[in-house]
C-alpha cells in the first residue's frame, strides 16, 4: 500500500501544493506557522449549442481557486488553525465545452505558479492580525 502511495507522490508535479512558512515570537513564545494551498480551476458551462448556419454561444467559463489549510503552534502549548478560500487570477473563458478545454485550463494554472505562491505569502501577511487575536484570545 505505502508503495502506491510514494508512486502517487512521485508521479505529481513538484509545484503542485503551495506551501509556506513562517516564523516570529508572540508574547515571549516562537510562532510556527504553515500555510498548505490547494489549487483548483472552478468551471462553469455557459451558452447553447446553436441550430447549424448561427453563432454558438457555448463557452466555458472557469475562475483559479486556492483553498489554504493553515496550521499555527504557539510554544509546545496552542495550536489554531484556520482553512481560507479565495478566488485569484488567472480566470477567463473558453469556448465550447468545459470538458474540452480542462487539459488547456490545467496549463494556465500551472504557469501561473509563482503568481499564486505569491498570492499565498500576501495571505500569510494579511492573515498576522488575526492570527494574533487568536492567540490573544486563547491568553486571556
Amino acid at each position: 500500500m505505502s508503495i502506491i502511495i510514494a508512486a502517487a507522490l512521485l508521479a505529481a508535479p513538484a509545484d503542485a501544493a503551495l506551501v509556506h512558512h513562517e516564523r516570529f515570537d508572540h508574547a515571549g513564545a516562537p510562532v510556527e506557522v504553515t500555510y498548505r494551498g490547494a489549487v483548483s480551476a472552478d468551471v462553469r458551462q455557459v451558452g447553447t449549442v446553436s441550430a447549424p448556419g448561427r453563432p454558438a454561444t457555448l463557452h466555458c467559463r472557469w475562475q483559479t481557486r486556492v483553498t489554504v489549510e493553515r496550521y499555527a503552534r504557539r510554544g509546545d502549548d496552542h495550536v489554531v488553525t484556520r482553512r481560507i478560500e479565495t478566488s485569484v487570477p488567472p480566470g477567463g473563458t473558453r469556448p465550447g465545452w468545459c470538458s474540452a478545454q480542462r487539459a488547456a485550463i490545467e496549463a494556465e494554472v500551472a504557469a501561473a505558479g509563482e503568481r499564486l505562491r505569491a498570492h499565498l505569502a500576501g495571505m500569510a501577511m494579511r492573515d498576522r492580525p488575526a492570527l494574533i487575536a487568536e492567540f490573544e484570545q486563547i491568553r486571556g
